[in-house]
């Protein structure tokens, strides 16, 4: 291996795999759409290329847009503190809404974006993650459609990153410690 693929330990979920499942997702969405055109909500940057394959993989009419929150920073673990940075453009009241994320890790934060969304009182609200750390799970969030469920170790590529690094890697990696140590 050369390049970034060399920081990689090992290969958790290949491209192929990855594909496969975000086709499956993609006919459970449809499948429990109530509403003709759901609007599905990225939370930048990790789940741009999750979402989308996800929305190509989809064929319904749907709306997108975008949020920007920060709460890991440089860090490897969440600092506990959510900033919003980018909102989404438009009132989701009572719309079917679905969002969309790489990875449900403590909770901490999609908890609070999940939060945020219910007081604008959306008619129904979904969480679509990639991928789900159970065993790290801090606050009680269950996502209704889930990816893969992934051992407590980190991994980045398909939109995951560590320090704005590997989003571009086709499947999803376990980073060698020595990198972020």
């Amino acid at each position: 291996m050369s390049g970034i693929h060399q920081d990689i330990e090992k290969i958790l979920i290949d491209e192929r795999t990855l594909k496969k499942r975000v086709c499956e997702l993609a006919d459970e969405i449809r499948r429990d759409a109530g509403q003709p055109e759901p609007l599905l909500v990225g939370v930048l940057k990790g789940s741009f290329i999750f979402m989308a394959d996800l929305l190509r993989a989809l064929d319904m009419y749907c709306e997108i847009d975008f949020m920007a929150v920060s709460s890991y920073g440089a860090n490897t673990v969440n600092t506990g503190q959510v900033r919003i940075l980018k909102d989404i453009g438009q009132s989701i009241e009572n719309r079917d809404v679905i969002l969309v994320e790489d990875i449900l890790d403590s909770g901490e934060t999609l908890g609070y974006i999940m939060r945020l969304m219910k007081a604008r009182q959306p008619r129904s609200l979904k969480l679509c993650v990639m991928l789900d750390k159970p065993e790290r799970r801090k606050v009680d969030i269950t996502p209704d459609y889930v990816g893969f469920s992934i051992p407590n170790e980190f991994v980045v590529g398909y939109g995951l990153d560590y320090a704005e690094r590997y989003r571009q890697l086709p499947y999803i990696g376990v980073l060698k410690p020595e990198i972020y140590k």
